[in-house]
């Protein structure tokens, strides 16, 4: 089976991450996925908006994942929400959990991509934004707009 040369790697992205919080240090994890679900997710039917990462007894699993059901899949289709294994390594896991007991904050999923093949995700420890930072930030959004707009017109 060829390749299809413009493929885009990335999956699935959580657009509300950046808006909601503040983004910390990120993290490469795999995900343990059935068939049918890794069907889904190369068919982007993949929703992350609520996702987040949870820790129980040295291990991570992602909450709120919705991964869409495979139309051509059988009875022993998968759940949509079932909580899913995160593939990082110990340390990893041990470093994240205990940042979470100290500091507070979560760790949400900012975006999942195919790598040679292989289903990932790119987490991130973030602490939730107030009002005022999500207004100071549309507002640097804003003013870079306006700026790359008065740029080219000025070179008109």
């Amino acid at each position: 089976m060829a390749k299809k040369p413009n493929s885009d790697p990335v999956l699935a992205t959580n657009k509300k991450a950046f808006h909601n919080y503040i983004v910390g240090e990120r993290y490469e994890a795999g995900i343990k996925l059935t068939g049918t679900e890794v069907k889904s997710c190369r068919a982007r039917s993949i929703v992350m908006q609520d996702s987040y990462v949870h820790f129980e007894r040295g291990e991570a699993y992602v909450m709120n994942l919705h991964i869409s059901v495979y139309a051509q899949g059988s009875i022993f289709n998968h759940q949509p929400q079932a909580k899913r294994k995160l593939l990082l390594h110990a340390a990893e896991i041990r470093k994240l959990a205990q940042t979470l007991q100290e500091k507070g904050g979560t760790v949400i999923p900012l975006k999942m991509y195919l790598v040679k093949g292989l289903i990932k995700m790119e987490i991130a420890y973030c602490k939730g934004k107030n009002m005022a930072d999500k207004r100071e930030s549309m507002r640097e959004e804003q003013d870079k707009r306006d700026m790359d707009r008065a740029v080219r017109n000025a070179r008109k």
